[in-house]
């Protein structure tokens, strides 16, 4: 099965180049993405300066992605910011982990279980939503953090896991150095992604493991996405496996019966 995963740090909504508030910018990317799964930093929950939307549900609304877990980071007097899941399928078991390090700016991660079904099948993939920081030993600490945290420590080898967000991964050496190691293999290059009019650095990126494999990612370019955010969204189509065991079960009240009724 293809599933398809956008993560972007949308700004709260505010324009890169224009420093102007326009939600609407977002919503039309990502619809044109027309992402399964979508990883995105720096969402605003009643914030003045982004007309106090609540852009998890407003984004979620606007794209039809039923399903979503917010995980706030920074709040302030007034409103506050944080990550968001988006999902075309159920989220269950949502966790979060603080990946603040003493008493640098508050980081995190939103974790959450994603039930995929596709026809007759089904298969839970295990979604991890990063935002690190800005600091080269500050990040290597959040991860190595991370990496032995409960639930991911835990997993199986082969359980399905898709991970990615701003790991404001400068020279992209985050990968080799922590993410590799663990199993798990970038999707794509290392691709720059900031800052979006003119990018730079690849401060953005999808990792995979498990029953997972990477059938295409790269940044998505074009006057829009240059306008929206001071990041470019990143996209990555992957390919979920799935196998006879993991036919989704059909209540024997709804079988039909093979003999005379």
């Amino acid at each position: 099965m293809r599933l398809r995963v956008v993560t972007w740090n949308i700004h709260k909504g505010i324009g890169g180049v224009d420093r102007r508030y326009r939600i609407d910018r977002v919503v039309a990317v990502l619809a044109n993405l027309g992402a399964d799964i979508a990883l995105l930093q720096e969402v605003s929950h009643g914030l003045p300066r982004s007309h106090f939307h609540d852009q998890a549900e407003l984004l979620a609304n606007a794209l039809g992605m039923r399903h979503v877990a917010f995980g706030p980071q920074h709040r302030f007097r007034e409103g506050g910011y944080g990550n968001a899941i988006l999902s075309r399928w159920p989220l269950v078991l949502v966790d979060h982990v603080d990946l603040t390090i003493g008493r640098r700016k508050r980081r995190g991660a939103i974790c959450a279980r994603s039930r995929v079904r596709f026809g007759e099948h089904s298969r839970t993939v295990f979604v991890v939503n990063l935002h690190l920081g800005l600091a080269g030993s500050e990040r290597g600490r959040q991860l190595e953090r991370f990496l032995t945290s409960h639930p991911f420590g835990g997993l199986h080898h082969r359980t399905p896991i898709v991970l990615g967000g701003d790991l404001n991964d400068l020279w992209g050496s985050l990968g080799p150095r922590f993410l590799h190691p663990a199993g798990f293999a970038r999707a794509g290059n290392a691709e720059s992604t900031f800052p979006a009019a003119w990018p730079i650095r690849p401060l953005d990126g999808i990792f995979v493991r498990g029953d997972l494999r990477t059938h295409g990612c790269a940044p998505v370019r074009d006057v829009l996405t240059r306008s929206a955010s001071d990041h470019l969204p990143l996209v990555a189509d992957l390919d979920l496996r799935f196998t006879p065991s993991m036919r989704i079960p059909v209540p024997s009240h709804l079988k039909q019966s093979s003999g005379p009724g």
